[in-house]
């Protein structure tokens, strides 16, 4: 199949997907995504900014400072280390994944910056690409690989990681994207970074490490992949319908449609949303209906018998497994804890899982914590993410809060001001970088359109250990 065979096929849309992505140019974005994509790339560098430190990551670190080179153009945002591309984006997309900060899409239930960014800053800084071809990178791996998440449905989520499997594809759309890789060429790429494509929700169970593995994974794969379609290398054509490709083994509900829906004309990226509390998203529509809740009431914690928590069945599926949480990041797939920081504290930011999550009054807490599922907010999953809460009280009352559309969502968003504010709160969390490191950082994220190459973040800053 030539590539504009691909490009015009109707009966593809795998096909259709990596054309788009392939000859998707800056002078078609529209100016308002390219906004969002700016303030997207703030969002996750300061996730991976609060991930140093972080066991899990800081044992990624180590296996590249083993394996890989000790220099080089691409930065590693933890320790500002030069390294190959490859390396840089392995650690850095498991850095991002971590503090429970990074974005989320709704409709797919996929973390598109923490695969898409990684890769896109590690081949960027590599090859001294302009800030316009970074974006356009951007935009390409986040409208492909959300468009792969909504294709692979509800089913797959059950099982599957979506960021881990969506995001791996996601991730080779964007260094293709800077590798020029023509929609031929980008096809193999999707092909070979499908293949690779793997994570599962398992992990809970165990409060194991595999999320950051995850993360990590699927952008070091997906950068992989494209650079062997670079160099001629094949991968299935079919990867995502075909009769043994991803949707026959990991979906029992996928829809080709969405591969393809309004390509051009609706923006996926601009739908993605940014996270407010430092918890597991699912989490974040009841946790925002209980802190209406106990502000408008006055409550607190103490004056609080039973919560319930009527949600949709992803959340049972993904927060189920998670009954007594023994470390802070399994904390934040707790409804319970979650809740109960929110009670106590007003807020479930990285400082209170980090300082409160073990505390006897949020173990105290939790146990007053009941998920149920609410049909409405199934029905309505994963399109809307409705909370609903009903709260009893000690005198024998019962209240009850819902939310339509959490804070961070595209119509709840938060704004500039409150992004460079969450940033600044991420890198002093680690450390990772000082105030005035960051103002450098915040400028150069309103500033990308315009910037000629894209080099170091954290200008003139030296390797910390």
């Amino acid at each position: 199949m030539s590539a504009t065979d691909i490009s015009t096929s109707t009966e593809d849309p795998g096909g259709r997907l990596a054309a788009f992505a392939a000859q998707l140019r800056f002078d078609a974005i529209p100016a308002e995504v390219l906004d969002r994509t700016e303030e997207l790339f703030l969002d996750w560098t300061a996730s991976a900014l609060a991930g140093k430190g972080a066991r899990a990551v800081e044992a990624i670190d180590a296996f590249a400072r083993r394996m890989g080179p000790d220099s080089g153009a691409s930065e590693i945002l933890i320790n500002r280390r030069g390294t190959s591309p490859l390396f840089a984006a392995l650690v850095n997309a498991a850095a991002s994944h971590v503090a429970e900060q990074d974005d989320v899409h709704n409709g797919s239930v996929f973390h598109p910056g923490a695969v898409v960014f990684p890769v896109a800053l590690a081949v960027a800084q590599a090859r001294g690409a302009s800030g316009r071809a970074f974006l356009t990178a951007a935009v390409a791996g986040y409208e492909t690989g959300i468009r792969i998440g909504e294709f692979l449905g509800r089913s797959h989520y059950t099982v599957f990681h979506t960021t881990g499997t969506a995001g791996t594809l996601a991730a080779a759309v964007a260094a293709g994207r800077l590798l020029d890789l023509s929609p031929e060429r980008m096809v193999h790429a999707m092909g070979s970074a499908g293949t690779q494509a793997a994570g599962l929700w398992e992990f809970l169970r165990d409060g194991a490490d595999s999320k950051q593995l995850h993360t990590a994974k699927a952008a070091a794969d997906g950068l992989t992949a494209a650079y062997l379609a670079a160099d001629g290398f094949t991968g299935a054509r079919r990867i995502l319908d075909g009769e043994q490709g991803m949707a026959a083994g990991m979906s029992r509900d996928a829809d080709p449609a969405r591969l393809v829906d309004r390509l051009g004309e609706r923006w996926a990226l601009a739908e993605t949303s940014f996270k407010f509390h430092a918890s597991c998203r699912h989490t974040h529509p009841a946790a925002d209906a209980l802190l209406k809740l106990v502000e408008r009431h006055g409550l607190g914690p103490d004056e609080i018998t039973a919560v319930t928590a009527r949600v949709h069945q992803g959340a049972l599926d993904v927060l189920g497994p998670v009954v007594e949480p023994r470390s802070v990041h399994q904390a934040k797939f707790s409804m319970g804890a979650t809740l109960a920081l929110i009670a106590i504290h007003r807020r479930a930011g990285v400082q209170e899982f980090e300082q409160h999550y073990d505390a006897p009054a949020t173990h105290a807490f939790r146990r007053k914590v009941t998920m149920v599922l609410d049909p409405e907010v199934d029905e309505a999953y994963p399109q809307r993410w409705i909370g609903k809460v009903t709260v009893t009280t000690a005198d024998g009352a019962m209240l009850s809060e819902r939310v339509d559309e959490p804070r961070g969502d595209p119509g709840n968003t938060l704004t500039r001001p409150e992004l460079e504010d969450k940033a600044q709160r991420l890198a002093a969390f680690t450390g990772a970088a000082t105030p005035e490191e960051l103002r450098q950082v915040i400028a150069l994220a309103w500033g990308l359109r315009d910037l000629p190459a894209l080099g170091q973040l954290l200008a003139g800053a030296h390797e910390q250990p």
